[in-house]
């Protein structure tokens, strides 16, 4: 389970890992973030009057680098 208060310190804390300009869904981000003493990756979407949370996970380390910044091929 991931709070809220984890989701909104992803954001504003966080880091942009990866970008997807070309989204069906408009422009979007992969944000790296901390909540709770672990690692938050946050999808989200600016639009005119909100950001657009699209999903927020604990990443799997076994698909990840150690520092949860890029996927494991």
């Amino acid at each position: 389970m991931i709070s809220a208060r984890e989701v909104e310190r992803a954001v504003a804390e966080g880091q942009i890992i990866e970008d997807y300009p070309e989204d069906v869904r408009g422009p979007s981000c992969l944000m790296l973030g901390s909540g709770e003493g672990r690692p938050i990756h946050v999808v989200c979407s600016p639009k005119d009057e909100y950001l657009a949370i699209i999903t927020a996970y604990v990443p799997d380390p076994s698909q990840w680098s150690p520092d949860f910044r890029r996927r494991v091929p």
